[in-house]
């Protein structure tokens, strides 16, 4: 192993060849180029296989990085595959849209002076190298159960969930209201960021082991939550959060200001063939738009990366505290930064302009204040700093809420915290109905695919469990009414 790891000493960090910010602003491919295999291999070699691995346990999934690194460094693909795969049922995605930089790269325990490994970019050429040698197969169980699971929504914490139930021999139903299997992978995040095939490939692998979509189907719409869980052994609620926060303050009615989620989507159908009123009337199109985006996390970054590629005369970020309390992703912000985007730190909205419709946006620089019970700093206004910015779209990116769950269920009994995402028991993830559980973003609020990941594997874990335990009871009680 010493001649083959601990080459960070002698080794640079690198990165896969970045395509210029000129060739990638016109057009969706993925911004980076692929590893070749020795480049690789150089780069999982920088690993220091240090005793207690900071970038596994800064990891929300505990992959097991320095393992399947070692195995890359010595050519042994399709076991770093297999190593991978142990605890990330989608490393190929993971691989792609992972903030590293604040999560397993950014806890690399190598000097600064050395960087990081190149973490998700291994990452993601292991599981690109397993798909295009055959590795990669459908989740068959190896005996099938009598049980059956329902899971509401088809996004990552659903689809984590059906693969493990699956593979454990459930019959597995997902039911979900778009026409598509993806959640904001496939509609809120821009090919840029994450191709559409690279998803929909392990939606053709689900269906080959048996896991049944219902697709254009909505809860409470097409079919009750009731029904459901008199036809399933067991109810896993995986919605997310979906509903904008809003933005308040003069004009903030005005034509013009629309959600974050409401452009992506519309940006996203549009990539994948749909026909979309809203884009083509120009509603939801930046194209000859002087553009600003409100918000400061990943999901401003992909609209205003969105807008550079949709041909906006102006892109601007406006973002009320500075680039280090920033919480998007700071490798997204240089990205932005090298394809025009334009950012307003320190400034926040406090009107929007027009007659019908948005014009401008008059901002107000601000200052950072003491720490709030967080630790965060407050922000506060500066007097007298107000200034205009020309604008023809702005976009609302301030983060996401729940909607009404029990009302969308029609099941008043469904218990909610006092944020609106659903009340869950942590040590089972069961909310208040039985035999109904929640995972992801519905329960965790607004976060990462990755931890969506992590919360559908253990609901799966949490499920089977309960599934079982009924099970035992019931052979219990017909073995006491036998005697």
């Amino acid at each position: 192993m010493a001649e083959r790891m601990l080459k960070f000493v002698a080794t640079p960090q690198r990165m896969p060849e970045k395509r210029s910010a000129a060739e990638r602003a016109h057009d969706w491919g993925e911004i980076y180029r692929e590893f070749s295999a020795e480049r690789a291999a150089e780069q999982a070699s920088r690993c220091s296989q240090c005793g207690v691995p900071f970038c596994q346990v800064h990891c929300p999934l505990g992959n097991n990085i320095p393992d399947w690194l070692k195995l890359t460094a010595e050519g042994r693909l399709e076991e770093a595959y297999e190593v991978a795969s142990a605890t990330n049922t989608f490393p190929e995605i993971c691989g792609r849209i992972c903030p590293q930089d604040r999560l397993c790269e950014g806890n690399c325990v190598i000097e600064k002076g050395f960087e990081s490994v190149t973490i998700g970019a291994v990452e993601k050429y292991i599981t690109d190298t397993a798909f295009a040698r055959g590795w990669v197969r459908p989740p068959l169980p190896v005996r099938e159960r009598p049980e059956s699971v329902g899971i509401i929504g088809a996004g990552p914490a659903g689809l984590a969930a059906a693969e493990r139930l699956r593979r454990q021999g459930y019959a597995v139903d997902v039911y979900d209201r778009h026409d598509r299997p993806g959640g904001l992978m496939i509609y809120g995040i821009p090919n840029f960021k994450l191709e559409k095939p690279v998803v929909l490939r392990r939606w053709e692998l689900f269906r080959a082991a048996g896991i049944r979509f219902h697709l254009g189907c909505a809860v409470g719409r097409d079919v009750s939550l009731a029904e459901l869980r008199s036809r399933h052994h067991a109810v896993l609620i995986c919605t997310g959060v979906y509903k904008a926060r809003e933005l308040g303050g003069p004009g903030s009615g005005l034509e013009g200001i629309v959600p974050a989620l409401d452009y992506l989507t519309a940006s996203n159908r549009k990539g994948l063939g749909d026909h979309v009123r809203a884009f083509d009337d120009g509603t939801l199109n930046a194209a000859g738009r002087r553009v600003v985006v409100i918000g400061g996390g990943d999901t401003a970054m992909d609209c205003v990366r969105t807008a550079i590629r949709q041909g906006a005369l102006s892109v601007t970020c406006l973002y009320r505290r500075d680039r280090a309390n920033m919480p998007g992703s700071m490798r997204e912000v240089k990205h932005a930064e090298e394809e025009g985007v334009r950012f307003e730190w320190l400034a926040a909205p406090e009107a929007f302009l027009g007659d019908g419709r948005v014009t401008a946006v008059r901002a107000v620089r601000m200052h950072l204040g003491l720490p709030d019970a967080t630790g965060r700093q407050q922000v506060e206004p500066i007097p007298g700093s107000s200034f205009t910015l020309e604008a023809d779209l702005v976009i609302k990116a301030l983060g996401f809420d729940p909607e009404d769950m029990a009302a969308m269920f029609g099941e008043p009994g469904l218990a909610v915290t006092r944020w609106g995402t659903l009340k869950v028991d942590h040590r089972t993830m069961m909310t208040s109905l039985q035999g109904v559980f929640a995972a992801g973003d519905i329960v965790r609020g607004a976060s990462l695919v990755v931890w969506a990941i992590r919360d559908g594997r253990d609901a799966a874990a949490a499920m089977h469990r309960y599934i079982q335990s009924r099970a035992q009871e019931r052979a219990a009680a017909l073995a006491v009414a036998a005697e």
